[in-house]
């Protein structure tokens, strides 16, 4: 069984035991975590699509750890102006794995 869940923003594909890489989320390493918004639940009986939602489902995981991802540097030169602009970015990241999938 596997569902497609959002969090961040973004959409993930997850199963029982994956280790998924997301946006930060509030808590310590070993609490436990739920996904409320799964927008699609594959399972033995055949695949249920919500709209925009499935009801009654949840995926529930645990925080493995809070990190940083790599750095990006944004780099601006102005030619002939004298003028550049370097700015870093490290974007808060939590790994979670997930325990269990439940279909309503």
């Amino acid at each position: 069984m596997f569902a497609v869940i959002k969090t961040g923003g973004k959409q993930y594909s997850v199963s029982a035991d994956d280790v998924i890489t997301v946006m930060s989320l509030p808590g310590e390493p070993g609490e436990a975590v739920a996904f409320e918004e799964i927008l699609m639940l594959s399972g033995e009986g055949g695949a249920t699509v919500g709209a925009p939602f499935v009801d009654g489902a949840r995926v529930s995981g645990e925080i493995v750890e809070q990190k940083r991802g790599p750095k990006v540097i944004a780099f601006k030169k102005r030619r002939r102006q004298n003028s550049k602009r370097k700015r870093g970015h490290r974007q808060d990241l939590t790994v979670v794995r997930i325990t269990a999938v439940a279909a309503p």
